[in-house]
């Protein structure tokens, strides 16, 4: 089945999210930002803590679908005497409940600008490494 995958998440929010099944993500990296824009609540998501270079054909990840979805824009200002600098960042906030383990069958595309996809099989916990 096709997802849309979120690379370099942390091993250790992986399995908080594996115990608890329900956590909210911060997401703010640009390549994983891209993919959240491309997700609706209720779709699954494929999950990784390996680098979208490394990412490949056996790499394994969690599925969890999305709960809910927010994004957000922050505006900081600094100043003095001198200059004002005012700096905004984008950051997504998504709520996922992990369904199951996955393994990569093959990466679809992984384009600058565009949300990774690729073809992943669940996985049951006979067949883990």
């Amino acid at each position: 089945m096709e997802y849309i995958a979120l690379t370099g998440i942390a091993d250790s929010l992986i399995e908080v999210l594996k115990k608890h099944h329900l956590r909210t993500l911060e997401i703010r990296s640009p390549h994983n930002f891209v993919g959240v824009l491309g997700l609706n609540v209720g779709d699954n998501v494929l999950l990784t803590s390996t680098s979208l270079q490394d990412l490949m054909d056996g790499t394994q990840g969690l599925i969890a679908k999305v709960v809910q979805k927010q994004i957000s824009v922050h505006s900081i200002v600094s100043s003095n005497d001198f200059y004002v600098e005012e700096r905004e960042a984008v950051s997504a906030r998504i709520q996922l409940q992990c369904r199951c383990m996955a393994r990569v069958r093959n990466v679809i595309s992984s384009e600058l600008g565009k949300p990774i996809r690729v073809d992943a099989r669940e996985i049951s916990c006979y067949e883990a490494r």
